[in-house]
């Protein structure tokens, strides 16, 4: 299990902060990236030929290498719902057919299809928030459907962020394959924590953004894009994205090509290089502790929170069917609007979600953050 990494953030001792799916602390190492970056920016007379590019294929390697990918699969992108609106330029939905979404998703894996659905003539169907918080077998139940109209495309969060309902996308990914669907998995609540690997899993498309559990800035993303659909056109037309538009050539535009891999589907000023190295250290450091013992020390925090609100009245999903990193509390009678602000009131930080409380530790938790949060808990909720 990997220790408590406290040190390496600026955390009050006082200071409760269980709102990792909301946003992340950024580690010191983080913070000083960018601090450099910035000094970089103001000096950039003194930045080498190399430097923009050495930085955004050292992000391209750190965010393959939490995937399992090859770092010419990933495109360097700003956001969820970019990568999403790349999918739908390049990958069609028949007419007739259906698209699966979660109700209650993130919207960036839902209204890409839901803008598009009338004028393209398919369907977005919603698969219903179970009420024993099993999403994979409602995600199934909804894929095999007797007599549905064909199934083009699963498009879904791995992790619900409302809920921390976990799904197992192996069976899901097997299922859809078996209908010949397509599969974008939005891994925003996934990537670093659970292990995943795209070659195993195939999907089509795999995004996630640094802002939250990889412990980077806003405005960084990944798309991880298979090999099939590595053909398409970018959502936008950049230099980068051709084989050969350079101004340092006697020839501007002297291969208009595209890209070979998924460099095509790069974001225009890509070379944001503050926040870009930003990126690259906090994800190198969640690499470096490795899934196997990050999931340990999440999954002790969240069964010791469970344990320790037992008999308080709230309801949290099975064990076995929620994320390691994440715990939602349900009130039978409903939450206090009041209570996150209780909380927040004491130095104990977790967030409102849909009638919920999300509650998401990190690695810069411990044992005595948890005992302190039941405790504000029980003093502010009972």
């Amino acid at each position: 299990m990997l220790p408590c990494q406290r040190a390496l953030f600026d955390i009050p001792r006082d200071v409760c902060f269980m709102n990792a799916a909301s946003w992340s602390p950024l580690p010191i190492a983080v913070q000083e990236a960018g601090r450099a970056a910035v000094g970089h920016k103001g000096q950039p007379w003194k930045l080498s030929s190399t430097f923009q590019s050495d930085q955004y294929e050292r992000a391209r390697k750190a965010a393959a290498a939490l995937i399992g990918a090859d770092p010419a699969d990933v495109a360097l992108i700003p956001s969820v719902g970019y990568g999403v609106s790349t999918a739908g330029k390049v990958m069609p939905i028949a007419r007739g057919s259906r698209v699966l979404v979660l109700q209650d998703d993130h919207t960036s894996p839902v209204l890409e299809w839901m803008s598009r659905a009338d004028a393209a003539g398919f369907t977005v169907e919603t698969v219903k928030q179970p009420t024993d918080g099993d999403w994979t077998s409602a995600v199934l139940e909804a894929i095999e459907l007797p007599g549905a109209a064909p199934l083009a495309l699963v498009s879904i969060s791995s992790v619900h962020w409302s809920d921390g309902g976990a799904l197992d996308m192996p069976r899901i990914a097997a299922a859809a394959k078996a209908r010949g669907a397509a599969l974008l998995v939005d891994a925003t609540h996934d990537v670093g924590i659970r292990r995943i690997d795209v070659k195993a899993l195939d999907p089509d498309f795999l995004i996630f953004p640094t802002y939250k559990w990889v412990l980077g800035p806003y405005g960084r993303a990944f798309m991880y894009v298979a090999k099939r659909h590595q053909n398409g056109v970018p959502l936008e037309q950049t230099a980068p994205a051709r084989k050969a538009v350079a101004a340092e050539d006697t020839i501007y535009f002297r291969d208009l090509a595209y890209a070979e891999g998924a460099r095509r589907y790069d974001m225009g000023e890509r070379d944001h290089f503050i926040s870009m190295e930003m990126a690259a250290v906090g994800m190198e450091m969640m690499a470096s502790w490795g899934n196997g013992p990050i999931q340990a020390r999440l999954t002790m925090l969240t069964d010791r929170l469970a344990d320790g609100l037992a008999n308080t009245g709230v309801r949290v999903i099975d064990k076995v069917l929620r994320a390691p990193h994440v715990l939602s509390l349900q009130f039978p009678k409903g939450m206090a609007p009041d209570l996150p602000k209780k909380l927040a009131a004491e130095n104990v930080y977790a967030a409102p979600r849909l009638g919920r409380l999300r509650i998401s530790p990190h690695v810069y938790n411990d044992e005595q953050d948890v005992d302190r949060f039941v405790e504000v808990f029980r003093k502010v909720a009972l």
